[in-house]
């Protein structure tokens, strides 16, 4: 998979961007706040329909301006196919092959594509909320289901919290809605559960062999899923509908007195080991920053297995926080196979063919031209 063509009208700082590509390495070259990062974030956009840099719309529509658009075409094993997504202050409009799509959920998955940028590096020290959301994303590219659910669950929890706040401050009385609300978030949570349980599955067995490769065998990575409430992954679906019944049971009256769901996914929590040992606690840097690339580098081979077809990579200004050796072993892996974007200041002092043969742009100022 790889996008061949990329249009951008009033997003960010660029007012229009017509500009195609190919399947190759693209390197992206511009001083920092030239818009280097905005055609990466325009490209994950395409692909997710949010940003990974700001949980605000708005933000990615150009100062003064009603709307952003986005459109690229991009080529698959069955074909080349156009792809629309219209970003307005209403909402968000996505079209696949032409076509509107109803649900956001049944245009994500599309487009297939790996970030890795500064911030992922704190993937592994960050708080448990960026790995939630880490989990959640990737999910989605591969699982409409999931997106579904997740979105679901997400809706019911804010009921469910707002009505146990009003039971907090006695402005409801009647906890007939809170066991109605109960049922559908369990109902609800125990798939989104499941679900992760099977992806971390998948993840630790393409990121071990990696980690284990990129530390030249010193290290063993292991990857834990932990929900909130103390299950393992062979529990049928009965049986955990049952454990977390009667945890939130037991948890009711602090519940109402707290005004908010203690238990549940939004509350779970991923743990890396290396040689057994919980490497956000117990890891140098280094061993944080190659778990982190062991984690970006098992995206990659884990969407291939699932669909077929090699995700988009996009690099945004992360090649200058990896040492040589990192470097080398990230672009070794991606030669030849995935289209990837890499954004840099300069590609000095990076001494790898990959970048000496990619496709070469400049950005300054809301405008981007190809050199090579």
């Amino acid at each position: 998979m790889h996008i061949e063509e990329l249009e951008l009208k009033n997003y960010r700082n660029y007012e229009t961007l017509s500009i195609s590509f190919e399947n190759n390495v693209n390197v992206i070259l511009g001083e920092n706040a030239q818009g280097k990062t905005n055609v990466m974030e325009s490209i994950y956009v395409l692909a997710m329909a949010k940003s990974h840099r700001t949980s605000n719309d708005k933000d990615l529509i150009r100062w003064d301006q009603e709307y952003a658009k986005i459109k690229g075409r991009i080529k698959k094993l069955n074909g080349s196919i156009p792809l629309e997504l219209i970003i307005s202050k209403k909402g968000k409009k996505a079209k696949f092959n032409h076509i509107e799509q109803q649900k956001l959920s049944q245009y994500v998955g599309n487009m297939n594509v790996v970030m890795f940028a500064p911030e992922d590096l704190h993937l592994v020290k960050g708080s448990p909320q960026v790995r939630r959301r880490f989990i959640d994303m990737e999910i989605g590219q591969v699982s409409p289901v999931y997106l579904h659910d997740i979105s679901q669950y997400q809706k019911i929890l804010q009921q469910r919290n707002h009505y146990l706040k009003q039971l907090q401050m006695q402005k409801q009385k009647d906890e007939t809605m809170l066991d109605v609300l109960t049922e559908q978030f369990l109902q609800i949570a125990i798939k989104v559960i499941k679900k992760r349980f099977e992806f971390i599955r998948l993840l630790e067995e393409w990121a071990r062999p990696i980690h284990t490769g990129i530390s030249r065998g010193l290290e063993t990575l292991e990857i834990q899923y932990k929900p909130s409430i103390n299950v393992s992954e062979d529990l049928d679906s009965s049986n955990l509908l049952k454990e977390m019944e009667e945890r939130i049971s037991l948890n009711r009256k602090r519940e109402i007195e707290r005004g908010v769901t203690l238990i549940g996914p939004h509350r779970d929590e991923l743990i890396f080991n290396v040689n057994n040992r919980d490497v956000q606690t117990f890891g140098s840097q280094g061993q944080q920053r190659t778990t982190a690339l062991s984690l970006k580098l098992a995206e990659i081979e884990l969407i291939h297995s699932e669909i077929g077809e090699y995700p988009i990579l996009l690099l945004d200004d992360v090649l200058s926080e990896l040492d040589d050796y990192r470097q080398s072993h990230l672009l070794n892996t991606i030669q030849g196979k995935v289209q990837t974007f890499v954004t840099t200041t300069s590609v000095d002092g990076i001494d790898h063919q990959t970048l000496k043969d990619a496709s070469t742009f400049s950005v300054e100022a809301g405008f981007m031209s190809r050199i090579k």
